[in-house]
């Protein structure tokens, strides 16, 4: 049997490759054309499969990719072909749920409102920009600036896409007393968490009930462009809109004229399309969205069990099994 890599890895992920596809021939393509030679008699590959090397390929049964979203990655002759493929998913959950959490503590406090006005020295209240605590009257009424500041237990957070980092968030809402909503092309239910996971046909369902809708869906033929200024109407007035998912499912133009016309009460972003987003978009200087450069997955962990993630397909490979990350090429994930 025999694997190929191309982009070719460093020496140490080329020697533990090998270690794990042993007794397979392992090639590790320095160019474009040895990687075209390779995969005539190659069984597997990993990196990056373009239209031209699959077409060379004889007996191709198992395609590592390198990345867990797959809108780059699949194309037409490759979703025909009777291969295996499997991605990187399962590696990014945690630390996306974290980022989430951050955009919902951010809104649900006014952090994001505190951190401007801390660069201009002022000390004003959402609420009473007047009100200074006085250490004399003690809190037994309501007040304005009360109202301004959510308490998480109060609110509900929706999922769309409860995948693993979908269903990472919710544990996150959970703990923080949240009452969760999910929707879901596939999944049913999150042990523990959610007993209940809706089917996509209540999407706009959620999106009425949700104080905080969360975007965690894989970029497909069906998500694309998902979010329109028809279903940002259906938000709360006071509803926010994540997205950590993929850029390709919200129209920003429509976003941008829904937050215009105070439609919804914000947006925390990590994906755009386009990124770069353009330093003359309006969305920048709204003071009710949130712009993070698509850093919701950076974390010292994710080199690590991205190699643990390849190297344990390559074993399951050896042995017969399927891959654990598989896909289906038809729906995108």
């Amino acid at each position: 049997m025999k694997l190929v890599l191309f982009p070719p890895l460093d020496e140490g992920r080329f020697l533990q490759v090998c270690s794990a596809a042993d007794p397979m021939q392992v090639v590790n393509a320095s160019t474009f054309e040895q990687a075209l030679m390779a995969i005539e008699e190659a069984d597997a590959f990993y990196g990056k499969l373009t239209p031209e090397l699959l077409n060379r390929a004889r007996r191709l049964r198992w395609v590592q990719s390198p990345t867990a979203s797959l809108e780059h990655y699949l194309f037409p002759e490759l979703i025909e072909h009777p291969c295996v493929l499997s991605n990187m998913r399962g590696l990014f959950s945690d630390v996306v749920a974290d980022h989430v959490m951050g955009f919902v503590l951010c809104f649900a406090r006014n952090l994001h409102v505190y951190l401007r006005q801390q660069s201009q020295g002022r000390w004003s209240p959402v609420g009473d920009q007047s009100y200074v605590v006085d250490f004399v009257n003690a809190p037994g009424t309501v007040l304005p600036m009360d109202r301004a500041h959510q308490h998480l237990s109060d609110c509900s957070l929706g999922v769309i896409g409860v995948g693993s980092i979908g269903a990472e968030i919710l544990r996150r809402a959970a703990a923080f007393g949240m009452k969760l909503i999910g929707v879901d092309p596939v999944r049913r239910q999150v042990p523990g968490v959610l007993e209940e996971v809706w089917p996509t046909s209540r999407l706009t369902d959620l999106v009425r009930e949700a104080d905080y809708v969360v975007i965690a869906a894989p970029l497909t033929p069906e998500t694309r462009q998902l979010f329109r200024r028809p279903l940002l109407q259906q938000m709360k007035k006071s509803g926010i809109l994540i997205n950590i998912g993929r850029g390709g499912i919200v129209d920003l133009q429509d976003l941008t004229e829904a937050l215009r016309h105070h439609e919804l009460g914000g947006a925390g972003l990590d994906v755009c399309d386009p990124e770069p987003l353009p330093a003359d978009h309006p969305l920048w200087q709204m003071p009710n969205v949130i712009i993070t450069p698509h850093v919701a997955a950076a974390s010292l962990r994710i080199a690590e069990r991205h190699r643990e993630t390849l190297l344990e397909n390559i074993r399951r490979f050896v042995r017969g099994e399927p891959p654990a990350t598989q896909v289906d090429k038809r729906a995108w994930f």
